[in-house]
């Protein structure tokens, strides 16, 4: 039988993490159009920034996968220049980027220590 994978988890959470910032996001669309009057490419950049956050929720398996979601975070944090709305949306979520990459290095440093509950006999 083979040891589960602490990571694995951490993946799991990162990307469904993801998937609700992208919801969020998506549904921000409806505040730029109607509170903040915008329309054209900021709007088509947000739903672009949706799109590409559903793929990236995929994406956690490969060495690039948080990477990629970090620099998502950041364009969604430069959001502030568009709209006040979809900036705090960026903030709030940048609060839990930072934990999630908190937890991540926590585990993984358990890890390497051999410390974690399933790596005791």
């Amino acid at each position: 039988m083979t040891a589960p994978d602490p990571m694995k988890g951490i993946r799991g959470v990162m990307a469904g993490t993801m998937v609700l910032e992208a919801i969020v996001i998506g549904l921000a669309l409806f505040v730029l159009g109607r509170v903040d009057h915008l329309a054209g490419w900021p709007v088509a950049a947000v739903g672009v920034l949706a799109v590409l956050m559903i793929v990236s929720s995929g994406c956690f398996r490969f060495p690039w996968g948080i990477p990629f979601a970090v620099v998502l975070q950041v364009l969604t944090l430069i959001g502030f220049v568009l709209s006040v709305p979809l900036g705090i949306v960026g903030v709030l979520f940048g609060l839990v980027w930072v934990y999630l990459l908190w937890v991540r290095r926590d585990v993984a440093r358990r890890i390497a220590e051999g410390t974690l509950p399933s790596q005791q006999q």
